[in-house]
């Protein structure tokens, strides 16, 4: 490791300040910035940690079927909030000490194209609200390790459509226990979403072809002709293009089983 600044500011102004800074960086729970910082792929020379504000820690019921989640609250709390699917998903990531440590915000900040939280974020077509806006989760992630985030901006917040049901499948990479891949499916008010992460080479992307199938027939039986391509997919030690293709459809149609 090697010298850095320290900051923790109490509020979403102060943080804001803060990273205006030259080579300022934001910090959550560090599940990936501190083991890239090691590694000498990073080098920020300040560090603004986000995990004592407040107003962006916890998990409030609001009106209109909808559930707000603040960017610095951790995957373990997540976890415990009863929240079906998504605390589901959360609960699977990593161990417990990543849930610990690890929050919402960073994980959607980061967009690893192996992270569980997109396809929550993604299926559910939930929004991100930061210091600035609210993005719309189709316009937020952009590829890998990309989203729509301006330098500067701050996820301080997730708001989370309530389904008529749902449920995510992940394949787990045994090593680092991200999605080697992950499938959310969530019936909605507005019609079914599938949501892939872990398979492309993209990130986090939406299988509008299930979509369809299921709008018109929501059970396993309307994806026995549907294929997926290998092309694009992320091809490693770990698993095959070939392999991730055909892991899509296999937890596609185990998550449609489980809504």
């Amino acid at each position: 490791m090697y010298n850095f600044e320290f900051e923790k500011p109490s509020t979403v102004a102060e943080a804001v300040a803060a990273l205006a800074s030259n080579d300022a960086q934001a910090l959550g729970g560090g599940q990936t910035l501190i083991p890239t910082m090691k590694q000498r792929l990073a080098s920020p020379s300040r560090l603004v940690s986000l995990s004592g504000i407040a107003d962006m820690v916890g998990i409030t019921p609001a009106a209109g079927g909808a559930v707000t989640i603040g960017g610095a609250t951790t995957h373990a709390e997540v976890a415990a909030a009863r929240l079906g699917a998504i605390s589901t998903l959360a609960g699977c990531i990593g161990d417990p000490a990543v849930r610990n440590r690890g929050t919402i915000g960073g994980s959607l900040a980061n967009n690893d194209p192996s992270a569980d939280y997109p396809a929550a974020v993604l299926g559910l077509g939930a929004t991100i609200v930061t210091n600035t806006r609210k993005i719309a989760a189709d316009d937020f992630f952009d590829g890998m390790f990309t989203t729509a985030l301006d330098e500067g901006e701050i996820i301080t917040a997730i708001k989370f459509p309530l389904p008529v049901a749902a449920c995510y499948q992940k394949f787990n990479q045994p090593a680092s226990r991200f999605a080697l891949t992950g499938v959310f499916v969530a019936k909605t008010g507005n019609g079914v979403r599938v949501a892939v992460t872990g398979a492309s080479e993209e990130g986090v992307y939406r299988w509008d072809a299930a979509e369809r199938a299921l709008d018109v027939n929501f059970s396993t039986d309307a994806l026995d002709d549907l294929s997926v391509s290998a092309d694009g997919m992320i091809a490693d030690l770990h698993g095959s293009a070939d392999y991730r293709a055909n892991l899509v459809k296999v937890l596609t149609a185990r998550a449609v089983s489980g809504c």
